[in-house]
């Protein structure tokens, strides 16, 4: 029989990552002395994906969105929409932020340039909720991301991938690499 692996209930979950990692479980033991429970290398599988699933979906999204709109605009665009008091020039698409994708596209005049025959004004609605679930996902809004959010972030990255494949918008990826 093998020697049991455990944590001190307290203990940080970083520092019984490598004793999971090497025997794909540890038992979690109080301060009364009594097992608590028990961590197994799927319960860290589970929990990473909890957690990294919408900064995977939100990079997604930001590619999808690059994509569409690289090629189609000028640098003086890019430059326009970029955020209110931002020096620097925006030269590339890469350059924008979120914002600065919503403010290009909520202009009326340069909705055409993009060749979607879609609602600007719901596109612009919905990547508007993905800008602010965003904001919350990288500035580790301590509330973490509602299944709401979540579903949002997965149906957007989907219409956007249905929107490149039907559109033939994913030849723009090499637009903004060379």
């Amino acid at each position: 029989m093998e020697e049991h692996h455990e944590v001190r209930s307290g203990q940080s979950i970083f520092e019984a990552i490598p004793t999971i990692q090497a025997f794909d479980y540890v038992l979690v033991r109080k301060e009364d002395q009594t097992i608590s429970g028990i961590i197994t290398g799927s319960d860290l599988s589970s929990q990473f994906y909890t957690l990294s699933e919408p900064f995977l979906l939100l990079s997604e999204i930001e590619n999808l969105i690059r994509n569409m709109l690289a090629g189609r605009f000028t640098a003086a665009d890019f430059d326009e929409a970029k955020d209110p008091g931002y020096e620097k020039e925006i030269r590339t698409v890469d350059d924008l932020t979120f914002g600065g994708y919503l403010r290009l596209l909520q202009h009326t005049d340069h909705w055409p340039k993009v060749g979607l025959s879609i609602d600007r004004r719901v596109f612009c609605k919905d990547l508007d909720d993905v800008r602010v679930i965003r904001n919350n996902v990288t500035h580790f809004d301590p509330d973490g991301v509602t299944p709401e959010e979540l579903e949002k972030l997965r149906d957007f990255k989907a219409f956007l991938s249905n929107l490149e494949s039907i559109a033939g918008l994913s030849n723009k990826s090499d637009e903004r690499n060379g």
